[in-house]
């Protein structure tokens, strides 16, 4: 018991002494200035480290959102446009099969087909097509693609419209030199308090549903962009860098809804709509991405603070280290955009290589009742292919 209890004690130590060192003035503000300058007084009022807390309620009150607003809005839109909501056809139980899918590979070769086709006593033809089924079930649907495009659409464009509302009258938003008059003594204004809370929220919600979205080739870039935004949305608020965080946010959003628009239209088989709103995406990708963010965002991060401070402080470091991580994401994006353009300018092709396309399926019902007589003629043979699919 004893022994339990200083445990207890020596690891509240070191989380107290974590604790001391993470909010240590030097790494977060200008030298000579504590934590005790941010208490709100005079009219004056700043971020709060503990208000962060409130992101991740608001990422399940926007999951709740999202999840009415995929099924009342996104569902009846996708049907007037033409989308059904097609049932994918199952292929029929096999344990042979679904041991080799599960356990080997998705896409067999054509010996290995053919080496399953006799163990399940049926043909190569009905092999492949049980692969091309069983792949397919993998596959999201068209109407998941695009409820998951109008969620983020919705939320884009909204946050774009507010972002404009919120930044337009600021003389920060003409003349980014004014982020850092009167820093680090900048009052915290009701708008960008939400602004901030909302955004991180956000991003927060698509964390929590990585296992349950659309997977991509890009999907490790996705997790590395929602990871370096929410803990550069964070820490900006911790280092009252609000005003350039609100300008970071704006630029991202502004170019992303018209993305996730064409992306609707794509699955809607409107090619010329889809086809118009890419390119009108990619531009303001490239001007957004490209040109304000590095020409603009990072100069202000990077070259404006030596005017005001001859010391950085380490945040300073990690926080532009975060937005250059950004920035190479923006160039690997901006590689695959171009791929896209250059195919469409050339072959008029507008395919997005990042997602895996549907196989087609055209079992009869003949071959159908063929797997069933198969599937129950391979049951004795499952449990050797189990274990022959280790060595």
């Amino acid at each position: 018991m004893v022994s339990l209890t200083a445990t207890s004690e020596s690891m509240a130590h070191i989380l107290k002494t974590l604790n001391s060192w993470f909010w240590w003035e030097n790494i977060w503000m200008p030298i000579n200035c504590t934590w005790a300058d941010f208490v709100d007084r005079d009219g004056l009022v700043f971020p709060k480290p503990h208000q962060l807390y409130v992101t991740i309620p608001y990422a399940f009150v926007l999951l709740i959102i999202r999840f009415f607003s995929e099924r009342y809005v996104a569902k009846p839109l996708a049907k007037a446009l033409g989308i059904k909501n097609a049932k994918r056809v199952k292929p029929q139980p096999n344990p042979v099969l679904e041991s080799y899918f599960r356990e080997c590979s998705r896409q067999p070769s054509q010996s290995e087909i053919k080496g399953l086709a006799k163990k399940c006593n049926c043909t190569v033809h009905l092999v492949e097509k049980w692969f091309r089924r069983r792949r397919n079930l993998e596959i999201p649907t068209v109407l998941q693609k695009f409820q998951e495009a109008f969620w983020r659409f919705s939320f884009y464009l909204t946050s774009s419209i507010v972002g404009f509302i919120f930044l337009y009258d600021k003389p920060w938003f003409y003349d980014i030199w004014q982020t850092w008059v009167g820093y680090p003594f900048q009052t915290l204004l009701p708008s960008q308090y939400w602004y901030y809370m909302v955004e991180i929220g956000f991003y927060w919600s698509l964390i929590f549903t990585l296992g349950i979205d659309i997977k991509r080739k890009d999907f490790m870039a996705h997790v590395v962009h929602h990871l370096a935004a929410i803990g550069l949305m964070s820490g900006s608020w911790c280092g009252n860098y609000v005003r350039l965080g609100t300008l970071v946010m704006f630029v991202h959003d502004t170019a992303d809804f018209w993305l996730e628009a064409a992306k609707m239209f794509n699955y809607a088989r409107w090619e010329k709509t889809c086809n118009m709103l890419f390119v009108i995406f990619s531009i303001a990708f490239f001007i957004t991405r490209m040109i304000l963010f590095p020409f603009w965002i990072l100069r202000a991060t990077l070259y404006q603070p030596t005017y005001y401070s001859t010391t950085p402080v380490i945040a300073y470091f990690l926080f532009n280290g975060m937005l250059l991580i950004l920035q190479g994401l923006h160039l690997y994006w901006g590689y695959l955009i171009f791929k896209i353009l250059k195919r469409f300018v050339f072959l008029k092709d507008l395919k997005d290589d990042r997602s895996d396309e549907e196989e087609e399926d055209s079992l009869t019902d003949t071959e159908e009742e063929a797997t069933k007589s198969g599937t129950k003629n391979s049951s004795g043979s499952s449990k050797h292919l189990l274990s022959s699919s280790h060595h």
